[in-house]
């Protein structure tokens, strides 16, 4: 049966939603497994006013609790953080994986130049004015971004691997001059990527990552799992059935899960 690790709360102050609607939904789903992963603390606070601080680490374990309290064995619950990779933070993520016995960490990469969150709609102005050679460049500091984060070993699973089409603002050629690095930098690692459906309801319109990069990871025995990124209880699961044709059709065939930080997988099930 299929799980949903990428989902947010409302600490992170642009999610809605009770653990019981989303232990609800995630059942009429028909999950195994429902995954919390809110957008982690990061230093020096205030860092930015879309994620946790460390003052509200308390609220988000109460938050875990409940949901597993009110999911009474119909469904299993399970622990984990969504964490910014930035250059040189290494000891932060650290902390925050002894923050609590987190059945997986999620590593993504939502700021490039440290300060620009290049995914916020805020800065949409910047990408329409951002020449061909600008964006060869912005693609090329951050595919090399996350291949440092592969290397790191900090995570568990790699969120959203081309989140930076989000705004469908591609390079010119073949983009597999930027996935194949990248792959064999995850290969090497040993983390598993997600296929996050979110991607579909964006600009790009388009899951996260790109059919082509699934075929090379597939090809390259990298781990997988389907998730939704969900911030409303209504989105868990949501593109699921598409995104197993999808993970069929580029030849993978189980999905890793978690469980204190352990992996185990399952074969490929139908909805």
């Amino acid at each position: 049966m299929l799980t949903d690790y990428h989902t947010h709360t409302p600490l992170c102050h642009h999610a809605e939603g009770t653990p019981q609607e989303f232990v609800d939904q995630a059942i009429s789903c028909n999950l195994s497994e429902y995954g919390i992963s809110d957008h982690a603390p990061q230093s020096p606070e205030p860092f930015d006013d879309w994620r946790m601080t460390i003052s509200d680490i308390p609220k988000y374990l109460e938050w875990i609790q409940e949901a597993k309290a009110y999911a009474n064995n119909k469904i299993i619950v399970r622990s984990g953080l969504e964490c910014d990779w930035l250059p040189g933070n290494e000891s932060w993520i650290d902390q925050l994986s002894l923050l609590h016995h987190w059945d997986y960490l999620i590593g993504s990469i939502h700021y490039l130049e440290n300060k620009w969150d290049f995914d916020n709609p805020k800065w949409i102005g910047r990408w329409n004015s951002s020449s061909p050679s600008e964006i060869d460049q912005i693609w090329t500091q951050y595919w090399d971004e996350y291949s440092r984060m592969a290397h790191s070993q900090l995570f568990d699973l790699l969120g959203h691997p081309d989140l930076i089409k989000k705004f469908s603002q591609r390079p010119t050629g073949d983009l597999r001059r930027f996935y194949e690095p990248t792959i064999q930098a995850i290969a090497d690692s040993g983390s598993a990527i997600e296929l996050n459906t979110a991607g579909l309801h964006k600009p790009c319109c388009e899951q996260y990552p790109s059919e082509q990069f699934l075929k090379l990871a597939a090809e390259a025995n990298i781990p997988i799992t389907i998730t939704s990124d969900a911030h409303h209880p209504k989105e868990v699961a949501r593109d699921f059935k598409e995104a197993l044709d999808l993970i069929q059709g580029s030849n993978f065939k189980q999905l890793v899960k978690f469980e204190k930080r352990t992996k185990s997988f399952s074969a490929i099930t139908r909805l």
